[in-house]
């Protein structure tokens, strides 16, 4: 009776150390994904730079709509970098709800400037129709030449109608287009990033739970095995 407890004992001492070492091999194996964490902190950053970038230029432009946009794009990238490297997948999932977002609000931008469907570049609703500022890019761009020319009787000095801006290289129009169509990019990157390492946490998920059901079934069956050896005291 007595080697057939202590067997039974043993047995179950080893299963669990086998399932102790599966389970960390499914760990390290979340690290060695090959567009797991590692790539993570080399492409997020690359999103938190470029969307830093572009508010720095909306900020001198005064354009509050994008500003809004990217202090939550870049609230956004932050959290989808700590889903990622801390193994929650909730947060990846609201950085692919966002991405998608992201994505239409650059194809509006792109269609605003180039004033496709009745859209109109030299309206105020990048400022929310609060101020007549325009994109930084209409005077600062590469190559421009400001002149402010004085205004007339019934003018304001604020009204972009007195400031002349010739020998740009490349329009501003042209600018905003190209920074939109470079977070496009990038976001289409990230999407398919995203929902990749979300296929691989779920199916580690199925693996470790697989892993538990086979450890509650193998400890069913030593408690069946050694219950003989109970009742026969």
């Amino acid at each position: 009776m007595w080697p057939c407890c202590f067997g039974g004992r043993f047995k179950k001492k080893e299963e669990e150390e086998d399932n102790m070492k599966e389970i960390e091999n499914w760990a390290g194996a979340i690290e060695l994904v090959p567009c797991g964490p590692g790539l993570a902190r080399l492409w997020k950053p690359v999103q938190r730079l470029s969307a830093l970038e572009r508010q720095i230029f909306d900020f001198l432009g005064f354009q509050w709509a994008p500003i809004l946009g990217n202090f939550l794009h870049i609230i956004v990238v932050i959290l989808g970098l700590f889903g990622t490297i801390q193994y929650r997948p909730r947060y990846i999932v609201v950085y692919t709800v966002w991405t998608a977002l992201w994505v239409t609000w650059n194809v509006f931008i792109i269609c605003f400037y180039l004033e496709v469907g009745g859209l109109s570049k030299d309206t105020d609703l990048m400022t929310f129709n609060i101020s007549v500022h325009r994109s930084w890019w209409r005077e600062h761009g590469p190559g421009c030449v400001r002149r402010v020319l004085p205004p007339s009787a019934h003018g304001m000095m604020d009204d972009y109608t007195y400031v002349s801006v010739t020998g740009c290289f490349v329009d501003f129009q042209y600018l905003e287009v190209i920074h939109s169509a470079v977070q496009i990019l990038l976001s289409l990157v990230g999407f398919v990033y995203a929902c990749y390492v979300i296929s691989i946490f779920m199916e580690e998920e199925d693996t470790f739970d697989f892993i538990g059901g086979l450890d509650a079934q193998s400890y069913y069956q030593d408690h069946v095995e050694l219950k003989p050896v109970n009742l026969s005291k």
